[in-house]
């Protein structure tokens, strides 16, 4: 009796890589990333345990206990901002995410300038990331307070602390950077399982932090704690925390030319890593403030909770899930180069980058832009060694980062609302046959808050704040260092976009170098 052959299963990278072709690209990256996977590349990015255990102490210096009040309202923002990304996503799911949408939305010219900026702010978030492990790592175990010894000063706000910050910082980068050559399925797998820990170990904090309440939650409707001056300019410095750790949620978007389904999965893989991260993140808050063992001592603003931790559990528990905020960290890192890194090959494969040929190139062995990923590493290696002798290296590179992925956000929701009260934004279905995300009539009002939201946020960001950007509080060209450094990297991208177009002999046509054969494709089964 013959055992009949097994039934061969569907590929569902085909269909997939039709819709890529429709595009004017060939598929050269992978498509090993799910569901989960792409869900992770969003929440690690996000990574509340690597960004609030970094500037708790930072933001509850400035505000208080009524610091907590910046996370609703960045997260009411920023929630605005994502479902206009989810709607992008739905109808352009393509690698450099937002490159492309501001370059499909408002023409090629500012889709470059626009991609320029998140490059550049990528990669000062990889190494901001990547000093996270100064707020952990030392708390664990004193023998990883390298600079000075074990005995040292281990703050990041002191120059012993910011020394070794940017010594732990540049280890993990060669960690990152390895990973990211070696391919986007063991990303993936390392993603997915420290997404995992970290959602464990938030789940854990807080059940710790509010088990150990030493007040009532109500003591966020107060300033205890806050620093010296007026109590409105202090509160939205102090938002500087919540604006830091909400953003990335776009790198779902990143991926898309690796993850199967893209059209179906992105926008909601999008939602989902901002809003599980927001109900977390401010979990995390109330519970940290609650529990502190004071309010007015200043170890809160100096320790955070890390310091609170290890008050309240001792120190086996309080470095067990110190240990999960290490983990969180390194994938935090991973995800954000790997998101860069994706944004120079998009960029890079319409030669629209310096060293196109390298950075635009797809190892066959790894199915990964090597070359990108090495960049945007040493690019954060770069911005950490140069501040070697910066105590302000924590606030300074954080505020900077996220003003400058503000700024590259508003390159595409502006751009998207003119196209929207034009009715211009395009519709269709997605890989399973239902009609792409849409906000339908909230599109307009939505859009607009949005960005109304991120031009006030952008501004408050880049305000030249010395206790922000200057510690030394004498130094002028510290504390405008943002406004400098923004207009810096505008300029030099004007240098090289006017190189670029002369290369082109005009503007950008996006896909025509990686015009694609067609790819036979039937409609996949909707994955579980």
């Amino acid at each position: 009796m013959s055992v009949p052959a097994p039934r061969p299963r569907p590929d569902r990278t085909a269909p997939d890589s039709s819709d890529l072709g429709g595009f004017g690209y060939r598929q050269q990256l992978r498509r090993n990333v799910g569901p989960f996977a792409s869900f992770a590349a969003g929440f690690s990015f996000v990574s509340i345990l690597t960004t609030v255990f970094q500037l708790f102490g930072l933001g509850f210096g400035f505000g208080g206990a009524g610091f907590f009040w910046t996370w609703p309202t960045v997260f009411a923002g920023q929630l605005l901002v994502a479902l206009c990304f989810a709607e992008l996503a739905a109808r352009y799911p393509i690698s450099g995410a937002v490159f492309q949408w501001s370059s499909r939305l408002a023409g090629t010219d500012v889709g470059w300038f626009t991609g320029w900026i998140m490059v550049v702010g990528q990669v000062l978030t990889v190494a901001t990331a990547a000093i996270a492990l100064q707020a952990v790592l030392p708390a664990i175990w004193s023998g990883f307070q390298v600079v000075g010894g074990p005995g040292a000063e281990s703050s990041p706000l002191t120059a012993t602390g910011a020394q070794n910050a940017v010594v732990l910082g540049l280890l993990l980068l060669v960690v990152t950077t390895v990973v990211n050559a070696i391919g986007v399925r063991l990303m993936a797998v390392i993603t997915s399982a420290g997404v995992v820990v970290e959602i464990i170990g938030v789940v854990a904090l807080v059940v710790a932090l509010i088990s150990h309440a030493e007040r009532s939650p109500g003591v966020v409707m107060t300033s205890t704690g806050a620093g010296e001056g007026n109590y409105l300019g202090l509160w939205l410095a102090s938002s500087l925390m919540a604006a830091y750790v909400m953003v990335g949620f776009d790198s779902a978007g990143e991926l898309s030319e690796e993850t199967r389904a893209p059209r179906a999965t992105t926008p909601r893989t999008i939602l989902r890593a901002l809003v599980l991260s927001g109900v977390g993140g401010a979990l995390l808050l109330v519970g940290g403030v609650i529990a502190a063992p004071s309010l007015t001592d200043g170890s809160l603003a100096s320790g955070g909770l890390a310091g609170v931790l290890t008050a309240r559990l001792g120190d086996v528990g309080g470095r067990l899930l110190l240990a999960c905020v290490a983990v969180a960290v390194v994938v935090c890192t991973l995800a954000v180069q790997t998101s860069g890194s994706r944004m120079v090959y998009s960029m890079a494969r319409e030669r629209a980058f310096p060293f196109a040929s390298l950075f635009g190139r797809v190892s066959t062995r790894t199915g990964t832009p090597i070359g990108a990923a090495v960049l945007v590493g040493v690019g954060a290696a770069i911005a950490l060694a140069v501040n070697w002798d910066q105590s302000a290296v924590f606030t300074a590179l954080t505020s900077l980062c996220i003003a400058l992925l503000y700024l590259a956000y508003l390159g595409v929701t502006l751009p998207l609302l003119v196209r929207r009260l034009r009715g211009e934004l395009p519709s269709g279905t997605d890989e399973f046959g239902r009609p792409l995300f849409s906000l339908g009539r909230w599109g307009v009002p939505v859009n607009v808050l949005a960005v109304v939201y991120q031009t006030v946020m952008v501004v408050n960001l880049a305000w030249p704040r010395a206790s922000v950007y200057d510690l030394t509080g004498g130094t002028w060209w510290l504390q405008w260092s943002a406004l400098l450094f923004i207009a810096a990297t505008v300029l030099v991208g004007v240098a090289v976009h006017r190189r670029n177009r002369a290369r082109h002999g005009g503007p950008i046509v996006l896909g025509r170098l990686q015009v694609s054969e067609p790819v036979a494709s039937d409609r996949v089964e909707e994955p579980a």
